[in-house]
């Protein structure tokens, strides 16, 4: 995406720093996000972005909107590393002798890049969806066990089950144990449906608009053009793929809340979501998700162009010296 040839290793470096950094920044809305999208009709525990926030850190403490966060910092190294390498791949592949890419090879190349970053996005997600959500489930089994008391008489009220909470090693074993790989990549379809939508969108989006703050098409663009330029384009294409990102993660999640619908695929998903919560369902979370979306790859645009990776391998072989 940049006009000088970086190299593969500084790319994947750049790409890992880029996505340790953003994620460390806006997980606590990407955990709000995944609240808001899993809660249905008839068992709503939140009712905005600040009311989930508030409630989270009220119930499990500070670190509660931190959960699942270890997951997305081990495997959001690969994953970003994979999707920003690979779309420079294809771009450098779809273009002729040098020339600027049309609309439709830069469309392509994103589409190459959606698709190459499933393979850690996919299992990535399954793991954090369940961490994310485990608190909501759990303030709401809380929350029927109380009413419950109140409706019977206190001698009749059952000891407060202990609450436990898996961890990701614990859900791994579990699901490789019962389903092998396989069980971790449940919601591939669903995970391809919003990663190469949003990859085609967001990548031809970013590279327009990055290109209007070049001064000299052989010079990079101030970074602030591009922090500017990935957020505007993130969220764009977050906000346009909401409703995939609604279906994977329904699709993903294990454990449901007291009388929350199952579903058997996307299509049986998307139909249950249209006929019980209507058309609006599928954009619950978009606000939180263009949130999450614009910083972590306006942060991630600045770090890959910088191009931290270049200076660090720069220095080696002067240290070695």
């Amino acid at each position: 995406m940049a006009d000088k040839q970086i190299s593969l290793p500084a790319k994947l470096i750049n790409g890992g720093i880029a996505g340790l950094i953003g994620v460390t920044c806006v997980f606590p809305i990407d955990l709000a996000k995944t609240r808001l999208q899993n809660q249905q009709n008839g068992q709503r525990m939140y009712s905005s972005l600040s009311d989930c926030l508030i409630k989270t850190i009220r119930s499990e403490g500070y670190f509660g909107m931190y959960r699942g966060a270890a997951v997305n910092l081990t495997l959001v190294t690969p994953e970003k590393a994979i999707k920003l390498a690979a779309n420079d791949f294809f771009r450098h592949h779809l273009s002729k002798d040098g020339k600027k890419l049309t609309l439709l090879r830069e469309m392509l190349a994103g589409c190459g890049a959606g698709t190459c970053q499933v393979i850690v996005t996919t299992p990535m997600e399954m793991l954090k969806i369940q961490l994310q959500d485990a608190g909501r489930i759990a303030a709401q089994k809380k929350l029927m066990a109380a009413q419950a008391q109140l409706s019977s008489s206190p001698a009749a009220a059952a000891e407060p089950a202990v609450e436990t909470r898996p961890t990701a090693t614990q859900i791994t074993r579990e699901l490789l144990r019962s389903k092998g790989i396989a069980g971790l990549y449940k919601g591939l379809g669903a995970t391809l449906l919003r990663d190469v939508p949003f990859s085609i969108v967001y990548f031809p989006l970013f590279a327009n608009l990055n290109k209007l703050g070049q001064k000299d098409p052989n010079v990079k663009a101030p970074f602030y053009v591009s922090f500017l330029s990935g957020c505007v384009a993130g969220s764009t294409a977050a906000v346009a793929v909401n409703p995939c990102d609604v279906i994977k993660t329904r699709l993903q999640s294990l454990q449901r809340g007291v009388n929350e619908d199952t579903y058997s695929g996307i299509l049986d998903c998307t139909k249950k979501i249209w006929q019980r919560e209507g058309p609006t369902a599928f954009f619950k979370g978009a606000y939180c998700r263009a949130l999450v979306i614009a910083p972590l790859f306006g942060i991630a645009q600045v770090v890959y162009f910088v191009g931290i990776a270049e200076f660090l391998l720069d220095l080696l072989p002067k240290h070695r010296a």
